[in-house]
C-alpha cells in the first residue's frame, strides 16, 4: 500500500503562549499537563533512556506543558487516511492514549518506514508517562527522517519531562538548523525550555 497521507497532521505541539488564541471552533484539541521530573519513580527511571536517574528530580512541584494537536482533518477527510491511522488520530484527539497505541501499532507494522506514525506512537506513550517506548518511537522516527521537525520537538519535550535539559537543548539546536525560516516546532520547544528553566530556577 502507498505511504500513509498524514504528514500534514504531524504538528501536534503548540507553545503555551499561543493557547489563548486557539478558537474552540478551530477543531484544535488543547491539552495542558503537569510535568514534574519527580514523577519518575525508581522503576520508571530505570526503564527510561540511558542516563535517566530518579535523582534527576529537582522538585516535587509540577510545571506545566501545554500541548495541542491542531489542524485536525474535517470529518470528510478521515476517509482519506488509512483506517487504523484515522482511528489512532481520533483517539489522540479524544485523549484516549491506549486506544491510539492500539490503532497505530498495526499501522506502523504495515508501514514500517513511516516516521509520522512513529512520532504519534511516541506522543501517545509519553502522555501515559511510558517514557521508554516513547523514546524508542521518537528515535525511530528520527532514524527514518532525521529532519522530522515534530519528532525533534516532541523528543525535546520528553527529555524535559524527565529532567534532562541538555538533550532538549540539543534538539532545539537541531530544529534551528532544520528550519531555514521560523517554524512552530522550534518556537514551541524554545518556549517550553524557557518555561522549564524558569520553573527549576524558583
Amino acid at each position: 500500500m502507498g505511504s500513509v497521507r498524514i504528514g500534514r497532521y504531524s504538528g501536534m505541539v503548540r507553545a503555551a503562549a499561543r493557547l489563548a488564541a486557539v478558537s474552540a471552533s478551530a477543531a484544535t484539541i488543547a491539552i495542558c499537563m503537569a510535568v514534574a521530573p519527580v514523577e519518575l519513580n525508581l522503576s520508571v527511571a530505570r526503564s527510561g533512556p540511558p542516563g535517566v536517574r530518579a535523582t534527576d528530580a529537582v522538585d516535587s512541584e509540577a510545571w506545566l506543558i501545554c500541548t495541542s494537536m491542531g489542524s485536525m482533518p474535517d470529518a470528510a477527510d478521515w476517509a482519506d487516511l488509512d483506517s487504523e491511522v484515522a482511528a489512532g488520530l481520533k483517539a489522540i484527539a479524544a485523549r484516549d492514549w491506549r486506544g491510539a497505541i492500539a490503532a497505530l501499532s498495526p499501522a506502523a507494522l504495515r508501514d514500517p518506514r513511516n516516521a509520522d506514525i512513529q512520532n504519534y506512537l511516541g506522543y501517545a506513550h509519553r502522555r501515559l508517562r511510558e517514557f521508554e517506548p516513547a523514546f524508542q518511537h521518537y528515535r525511530h522516527a528520527l532514524l527514518l527522517n532525521p529532519r522530522h521537525r515534530s519528532a525533534h520537538g516532541h523528543l525535546g519535550e520528553a527529555y524535559l519531562a524527565i529532567g534532562k535539559l541538555a538533550p532538549a537543548q540539543e534538539h532545539l539546536a537541531a530544529l534551528e538548523s532544520i528550519c531555514l525560516i521560523p517554524c512552530e516546532e522550534y518556537d514551541n520547544l524554545k518556549g517550553t525550555i524557557a518555561a522549564y528553566q524558569h520553573w527549576i530556577a524558583r
